[in-house]
């Protein structure tokens, strides 16, 4: 069994003219609902075995403040690739994970994200699939599991979603 953790990256300041978009940081409550999602990891003992981030500023402070909830952190992987990158990109990447790698997490950008999370959802409850379907907002997590040995075996339309979160769902007040 295989985990993927498709994380987009959270809540980053609107380009404007002459600021390149690698270097867009996050807002202030981007910090804050990246640090939530990775007390959310930690809480439900879904701790990734590696990272793999986009080098973009708002996907590398997004992982940093998600890993100071993780104890202890995964090893970190910068793609270049992933840079806006399209879902057979994202593909490509996850397919050359280490075997040894049970739950990888990948932090990124929309849309290449969901559309990743579209392509491999099979199965799952239908509440968050739907939910998933309709919206992928910034900080949004999507848990995938795979019944593979291998990450090079990941097929289009072979994952469960396990669970879709974003922060404004775990902001909610509870009844």
């Amino acid at each position: 069994m295989r985990r993927l953790l498709l994380l987009r990256h959270a809540k980053a300041e609107r380009g404007f003219a002459g600021l390149d978009d690698h270097e867009r940081a996050l807002e202030p409550r981007g910090h804050n609902d990246a640090r939530l999602m990775g007390a959310y990891l930690a809480r439900h003992a879904m701790l990734p075995d590696r990272a793999v981030v986009s080098p973009s500023k708002r996907t590398t402070q997004t992982w940093e403040e998600v890993r100071t909830e993780l104890d202890p952190f995964p090893s970190l992987h910068s793609e270049p690739r992933l840079y806006n990158a399209s879902a057979d990109t994202i593909l490509d990447v996850i397919r050359e994970t280490p075997a040894s790698v049970q739950t990888l997490l990948v932090v990124g950008h929309n849309p290449g994200l969901h559309e990743t999370a579209f392509q491999f959802v099979a199965s799952g409850e239908t509440e968050p699939r739907a939910r998933l379907y309709d919206n992928f907002p910034t900080a949004a997590l999507a848990v995938i599991e795979f019944s593979i040995h291998d990450w090079a075996e990941i097929q289009p339309l072979s994952g469960r979603l396990e669970r879709y979160v974003t922060p404004k769902l775990l902001n909610l007040p509870a009844d």
